[in-house]
């Protein structure tokens, strides 16, 4: 999405910069027994016993689908399966709508009525990534760099991991 924004000019180019990262996971509804997820056989197993699970059509939206085709279990999945639209997949974990949900920690781990149960494991792990650039029409071009150099930054590091994310590099 990056590059498209880049080669249309709407971003200037050479200034875009992955500044952090956000592992992708699951969760369930609040007091709901922790599934098991600690290898991607277990996590297979879990899946193929949820009523439903809810995921985006974002960034760990695509995670949990190559996770899912990984595991072999893509068609099983289709007719369990809710894409969130517009709000996190934990919100409809939290509601009811959907048993579990997998998403980045950073947009799962804040749903109030949810628990994180973990990250997903072994090979199915991947983190969905965060980049930052300058508008191309920005007046303030040198603010951006300064903010750009800021979040780069290892200072910027505990406020990303208190936003459940971390630097890019770590």
């Amino acid at each position: 999405p990056m590059n498209d924004v880049i080669r249309r000019g709407k971003v200037l180019a050479g200034s875009s910069t992955i500044f952090a990262r956000a592992a992708v996971g699951l969760s369930v509804k609040s007091g709901a027994p922790r599934p098991d997820i600690s290898t991607p056989e277990a996590f297979k197993r879990t899946l193929l016993g949820a009523k439903s699970i809810c995921y985006s059509f974002g960034g760990s939206g695509g995670v949990a689908a190559r996770a899912i085709e990984k595991l072999g279990i893509a068609e099983q999945m289709k007719s369990r399966t809710i894409r969130s639209e517009g709000g996190p997949a934990a919100g409809y974990v939290a509601r009811g709508e959907a048993e579990m949900a997998i998403q980045q920690v950073n947009v799962s781990r804040p749903v109030a009525g949810t628990d994180y149960v973990g990250n997903l494991p072994g090979d199915l792990h991947e983190y969905v990534v965060f980049a930052i650039a300058i508008v191309a029409m920005s007046r303030e071009q040198e603010a951006a760099r300064a903010l750009i150099r800021f979040v780069t930054s290892p200072p910027a590091g505990p406020l990303l991991q208190k936003g459940m994310m971390e630097p890019a590099a770590g």
